[in-house]
């Protein structure tokens, strides 16, 4: 991943631009969860990554969808059609685990540090404006309560 410092003043001050778009959250929790131990996790990325079998997503910086990953999907089926120049996928071809670390999470599992790992996962492309991301965001909590998720990993990329 490359470093702010590292990159083009107008890039620098687009991806800075894009925290101003987060003021409203005060950074607590909306409810108090069960313990870690007692948790079922999932994972959602902006790696822009998904099955082989599954469609890319779309060009350009305003995708808004998202891909859905079964949890038993393997490290080879993977692809990335994540589209940033400043993004770096040496990392992601070496070890899945770099951008979704789901083998550390199913370590978790087995250690009983969390209760579960859920059965559904997700990516978004990531490059999206964060509030044209919202609607999708609604309907994902949606899905993740259907999976009986109460802790999300998130894996910003």
């Amino acid at each position: 991943m490359v470093r702010l410092a590292d990159i083009p003043e107008w890039e620098r001050t687009h991806l800075l631009d894009k925290v101003k778009d987060l003021g409203g959250f005060n950074g607590r929790p909306w409810v108090q969860g069960p313990p870690l131990s007692a948790r079922r996790v999932a994972i959602v990325t902006t790696s822009g990554i998904h099955r082989a079998d599954d469609r890319p997503f779309s060009s350009g910086a305003a995708a808004t969808d998202y891909r859905v990953i079964p949890g038993d999907t393997a490290a080879g089926e993977f692809v990335m059609s994540h589209l940033s120049v400043n993004f770096d996928r040496t990392g992601f071809q070496q070890d899945i685990n770099v951008v979704f670390p789901i083998d550390r999470l199913r370590e978790l599992a087995r250690q009983r540090t969390i209760a579960a790992v859920a059965d559904y996962h997700y990516s978004f492309m990531g490059a999206a404006p964060i509030r044209a991301l919202e609607a999708a965001a609604r309907g994902l909590a949606g899905l993740l309560k259907k999976d009986r998720v109460d802790a999300v990993l998130l894996s910003p990329v």
